[in-house]
């Protein structure tokens, strides 16, 4: 006779968790690994964008010099070397663009100084004590060494340094109380400004007592220890009679004078990096367009929205082999830029290098243009910005990825929550149908036993 109730053969012990995670697994198969595929798909393709994105800026590197707009104003036609000799002056420049090609000569005299005085000597118990002398007063010479502009500070209830600090209150003068011995103090007052038209006049009755005059209007000796002065020089034979030791010459060349002598700057167009800069140039662009290449035509690829990356590169071709200048008459071809069958670009350097020689205005116009008629460079590097911008190409190709990627990961999860329900569910039922079929098997087995009492008799 057969086992079990109805052919159920083992009955209970066949409806185990074990046949309901193959059961479970069966199904995950064809509702959520798909959906954990494209996940896995979508973080291959967050790689290879990001990838592109970085070889894109890199590329932008390239080309910011060659943009009329550049930052700083500098372009790669801009570029210029300065030798410099001589000690007596150091040279700069806001704008090297706007320098004069040439050399300068500069030859210091006398520098410019500040007034300086200095007080007699106190101990420390006089100088913390209250001056009580009435008032110092402090005259500018000015432009006309008049002295009419001055200032009167009363020392009465003032200390050294009290004092001091009031003067410091003016911006015509500085003040400080300096230690120059191990009991020895001095009241060392500056005009804020180098130049004649800066010296001071210190009288009045707190003069005598703090030394600088020897009556509150004659000038003690020692008490001006260093008179103001200007900048006495001459560049390229133009002589000088300045207040201050900054020069600003021909094209903007700053010139500082540090020390009396001689010194010279030989200024020359730099034409040297322009080619290395355009290699760089052409090397990024070659190394995006394989990189992008790889994901168009390739079955293997996990770029989904492969129409991006083609109009990114036709937007990008158009503006590199497009014709510039007032006539629209100059194109990379026109000065060594060559394409091979495959797409790769190069440069002959002979034929570039002759024309940075014998046609640098040309150049610049192709590359950089004017307002009116932007050029190659100046058109490409905004192209090339605009692409990871606000709203630029990539920048909607990150967002619409990461808009799949949520809706994605929501679908997995519910995917996931609807399976786990509906197998907790099936676990239930087969754990009352296993009660039930226990129950069968108990009252067939006292039925089997009535059975077999009655055969054996």
């Amino acid at each position: 006779m057969a086992e079990g109730v109805l052919g159920l053969g083992s009955g209970a012990s066949s409806l185990n968790n074990e046949l309901i995670e193959k059961l479970k697994a069966a199904e995950k198969k064809s509702t959520v690994d798909p959906l954990e595929t494209e996940l896995e798909d979508w973080t291959l393709e967050k790689e290879k964008i990001t990838e592109i994105i970085a070889k894109a800026n890199e590329l932008l590197d390239t080309i910011k010099s060659f943009d009329l707009y550049v930052s700083g104003g500098i372009t790669a036609f801009d570029q210029k070397t300065a030798n410099a000799s001589g000690t007596s002056a150091v040279f700069d420049a806001v704008d090297v663009g706007e320098l004069n090609t040439g050399t300068t000569d500069i030859t210091v005299s006398t520098l410019a100084k500040r007034d300086v005085f200095q007080s007699d000597p106190v101990n420390s118990i006089v100088k913390d004590t209250d001056i009580d002398a009435g008032d110092l007063e402090i005259a500018i010479a000015g432009s006309d060494g008049l002295y009419s502009s001055s200032y009167t500070f009363d020392t009465t209830g003032k200390t050294y340094g009290q004092l001091a600090s009031e003067i410091n209150l003016n911006s015509d003068l500085t003040a400080s109380v300096e230690q120059v011995g191990d009991d020895s103090y001095k009241l060392v007052i500056k005009s804020a400004e180098s130049g004649i038209a800066n010296a001071l006049q210190i009288t009045g009755g707190a003069s005598q007592t703090l030394g600088y005059t020897t009556d509150g209007t004659t000038e003690k000796a020692g008490a001006n220890i260093q008179e103001a002065t200007n900048l006495s020089a001459t560049v390229n034979g133009i002589a000088y009679d300045v207040s201050s030791n900054v020069i600003i010459v021909d094209g903007g060349l700053k010139i500082t004078a540090v020390e009396e002598g001689d010194s010279s700057i030989s200024i020359q167009n730099d034409t040297s990096t322009i080619e290395p800069a355009l290699q760089s140039f052409v090397s990024k662009y070659n190394e995006l367009v394989a990189l992008v290449d790889e994901e168009l035509f390739s079955s293997e690829s996990s770029i989904e929205d492969k129409s991006t990356l083609r109009t990114m590169m036709s937007g990008m071709k158009d503006m590199l082999f497009n014709s510039y200048g007032t006539d629209d008459s100059l194109n990379i071809f026109n000065f060594g830029f060559e394409l091979d069958k495959s797409g790769t670009l190069s440069i002959d350097s002979s034929t570039f290098n002759d024309a940075v020689e014998n046609n640098m205005d040309d150049l610049k116009s192709l590359f950089l243009g004017v307002a009116e008629d932007e050029g190659l460079g100046t058109q490409l590097k905004t192209y090339l910005d605009s692409l990871d911008s606000f709203d630029g190409l990539l920048t909607e190709y990150e967002e619409n990825m990461d808009s799949r990627k949520s809706s994605l990961e929501e679908e997995r999860d519910k995917a996931i929550e609807s399976l786990d329900n509906k197998y907790s569910l099936l676990s239930q039922q087969f754990a009352a149908y296993g009660t039930i079929i226990s129950q069968f098997e108990t009252q067939f087995s006292g039925l089997k036993l009535m059975i077999q009492q009655s055969t054996a008799s």
